[in-house]
């Protein structure tokens, strides 16, 4: 990996003040829409964000700002465009997802998802964010963007949680996709949710076919960690 430079030293401070507006932004979106400051659930998953933008600050900033920095580029060189698209819709539909949770907070669209099953999507919403941080500190190449990070020197990861799957990082994100609407208490919310792991399993594998083919052992990688997601799944 190459040694820390100037830029990499501002690309890290950008990814910094990136997550710290988007965590921001997440009460502002959800309480307007619902037109009141008082929801709970939506201070919790706020929480969630703040707590893993801490996390991964606290876990990646002494040894990964190379990884922060790749993780603001807009557009780095040899991004594939179908996931461009991917993470474009991914992205509307996270906004989606709060407006709708609010709206049908302020006008009663649909039943409300009980309680109960809201304070049990919290554990679940933070593991995912919790597998998505392990996967970041175990592969110095979880980029934003799909693509081979040859200026980086990409290699293969296979410690941490990759030694079990081959994309821990997409576990997590399809439980807090499907977890965080669950925790906003509206099945609207828990539909677009659902929409966004569906992408995210279309990612998955549209990336282990590039990795197959350009990432140098990766192929071999697989063949012997068998599974993408779920173990004697797929």
């Amino acid at each position: 990996m190459p040694a820390n430079t100037p830029e990499i030293e501002r690309g890290a401070r950008r990814w910094l003040l990136k997550e710290t507006l988007g965590t921001a932004m997440v009460p502002i979106i959800l309480l307007w829409s619902a037109g009141t400051w008082n929801w709970p659930m939506a201070w919790a998953l706020t929480g969630l964000y703040a707590a893993w933008v801490g996390a991964n600050t606290l876990l990646l900033w002494p040894q990964h700002k190379g990884l922060l920095a790749e993780r603001v580029k807009k557009r780095p060189p040899g991004v594939k465009p179908w996931d461009l698209r991917i993470m474009g819709m991914v992205g509307l539909l996270t906004i989606g997802r709060y407006v709708v949770a609010g709206l049908d907070l302020r006008y009663g669209w649909g039943p409300e998802v009980p309680l109960t099953l809201s304070l049990a999507a919290i554990p679940v919403a933070a593991t995912g964010y919790a597998l998505v941080t392990w996967g970041m500190v175990a592969n110095a190449w979880f980029a934003t963007l799909v693509r081979i990070q040859d200026d980086r020197g990409q290699q293969v990861a296979t410690s941490g949680p990759y030694q079990w799957v081959r994309h821990p990082g997409y576990v997590g994100s399809i439980l807090f996709e499907i977890g965080s609407g669950v925790m906003l208490q509206s099945w609207w919310a828990i539909g677009i949710g659902v929409a966004s792991a569906a992408l995210f399993l279309l990612r998955t594998a549209k990336e282990d076919g590039m990795l197959q083919n350009e990432l140098p052992g990766y192929a071999d990688y697989a063949s012997r960690v068998r599974y993408r997601l779920f173990p004697g799944v797929w």
